[in-house]
């Protein structure tokens, strides 16, 4: 067996990336020179290093297990990985094979004269060994919520790592970014056991031809009437795509990848945000950059607009700027979070900005002041995602309370109001850190996606999970139509799924 330097990075790279640590990928994909390398990784399989590992592991521990006369024997207690590559402990693990098989050939059990069959092994419930890892925690959930396969429509096509889906505003179009360059449109409303699915596939020019640029899709969204797809990629283009599935416009200024991307309201200007440090406004109709705003002193990782002419940016520098079009500088900067800044999110009416962070708090910012409204500290690991409700003053459903979810990666989700600034639900039914968080339309119910492969549906009100769902995959993302009869979800084996929860 051999292997180059080149396979061994590109996997490393790859389990960056399956893992959620994106940045880290990148950083990792420049100092190795990923690009450079002539592996597709199209046809590299998710998992493919955990895999690889985990054969690995099952090797040593047959090379310990089988002894020189070729007979096996049971290990007592299971290797972990460390173990695995520290020779001492092998060696360790290999003599306590081989007198325990001694011990066995020597000691005859007593039988009183008689042949007795061999008892069956005792079984413990109460005791686990000091040096076994106890089993990971499982959380039990009533089956009566589970969402029948009946109810599921699993829609294969992408072949790697599905980071991202939106449905469209207008119609039951859902879009889904992934790892082997491509973006997909899946029509549900026609006929929505056998969906129709349009591949937009992430080009770069090369030798005056086009190539499959091999690059990640990082970001998707739809523009306001749902007629305009708005694509982001590791490629360092935006790219513009029609419903039939035509690229309209190629926006090409950012120096790295683009990490974010979000239309305006009115649907006349596009915001990204890139490695390059840069966010920049760009004009949909002619796929022109507006302005490029150079004030972050690392990786801008999100965007959100308050206005159609102003917006939030956040970065690793831990800094979160407030821009205005036209303006050569921010017309507000927070700080305030000691490590990198995650996701922002505006409130619906504009007026207060939410970010969360590496440093395991979620705060809210006001325009009014330089200080942050509320410092909410209650996780006890990094907040990847945060959403607001579509609920409060000026929104659709004005009479229910506006509250704020945060998805971590301890495992939970948490809903607070934020007029109070107290957490009033902690939803702790997932066992792997949570990816995604969406409200349904109505503000009534809310779903999340874990890494556990499960989408969780519940309600805002109660806090009671209502609603569950298994999927084959680590779950990056979910999301609602915009009638809240469906929920999407992208997965890290390639797999997205819809589930109809009409008549559930």
């Amino acid at each position: 067996m051999s292997f180059s330097s080149d396979e061994v990075n590109f996997l490393v790279y790859r389990y960056l990336q399956e893992s959620g640590f994106s940045h880290s990928a990148y950083t990792f994909g420049i100092e190795s020179h990923i690009s450079q390398s002539n592996i597709n990784g199209a046809l590299v399989p998710p998992a493919a290093l955990l895999s690889i590992l985990q054969k690995g592991l099952q090797y040593t521990e047959a090379e310990i297990s089988i002894g020189e006369d070729g007979s096996e024997q049971r290990l007592v207690e299971s290797l972990s990985l460390i173990d695995a590559v520290m020779p001492e402990v092998v060696a360790i693990r290999q003599n306590m094979q081989n007198q325990q098989k001694q011990t066995i050939k020597t000691e005859a059990p007593e039988t009183n004269g008689t042949t007795e069959e061999p008892a069956p092994p005792a079984t413990s419930t109460t005791t686990t060994s000091s040096t076994t890892p106890a089993p990971a925690e499982t959380m039990e959930v009533d089956q009566s919520i589970e969402i029948p396969a009946s109810k599921a429509t699993v829609l294969r096509g992408h072949e790697s790592e599905v980071f991202i889906c939106a449905w469209n505003p207008s119609t039951d179009l859902l879009a889904s970014g992934s790892g082997d360059s491509t973006a997909r449109i899946w029509d549900m409303s026609d006929n929505p056991a056998n969906p129709n699915q349009l591949v937009l596939r992430h080009c770069i020019q090369k030798g005056g031809t086009e190539v499959p640029s091999n690059k990640d899709v990082t970001s998707l969204d739809w523009n306001c009437d749902g007629t305009l797809l708005a694509t982001g990629s590791y490629d360092g283009y935006a790219r513009i795509w029609r419903t039939d599935g035509l690229l309209a416009s190629t926006l090409g200024q950012h120096k790295g990848p683009i990490f974010a991307l979000k239309w305006n309201k009115r649907g006349n200007y596009i915001l990204s945000a890139g490695v390059d440090k840069t966010t920049i406004i760009w004009d949909a109709a002619t796929g022109q950059c507006t302005q490029q705003f150079s004030f972050h002193s690392a990786p801008a990782l999100d965007v959100d607009w308050q206005s159609n002419q102003s917006f939030a940016s956040c970065s690793t520098d831990q800094c979160i700027h407030v821009c205005k079009l036209g303006v050569d500088k921010p017309i507000k900067s927070f700080q305030g979070h000691t490590n990198e800044v995650n996701a922002i999110k505006w409130d619906p009416q504009g007026q207060l900005l939410a970010s969360c962070s590496d440093d395991m708090t979620l705060k809210i910012w006001s325009m009014k002041q330089d200080t942050c409204v509320h410092d909410l500290q209650a996780h006890s690991k990094e907040i990847y995602t945060i959403k607001w409700s579509p609920t409060g003053t000026g929104t659709q459903n004005p009479n229910m309370n506006l509250i704020l979810a945060s998805a971590s990666f301890d495992s939970t989700v948490r809903l607070w109001d934020v007029e109070r600034g107290v957490c009033i639900h902690t939803l702790t039914k997932h066992t792997e850190p949570v990816y995604s968080v969406a409200f349904s339309p109505d503000g009534k119910f809310l779903a999340s996606g874990s890494f556990d492969k499960c989408v969780h549906i519940w309600s805002t009100q109660s806090g009671q999970l209502v609603h569950s769902y298994k999927g084959t995959g680590g779950i990056f993302e979910v999301c609602w139509n915009s009638r809240g009869s469906k929920v999407g979800a992208s997965a890290s084996d390639g797999s997205v799924f819809v589930l109809d929860l009409r008549k559930l």
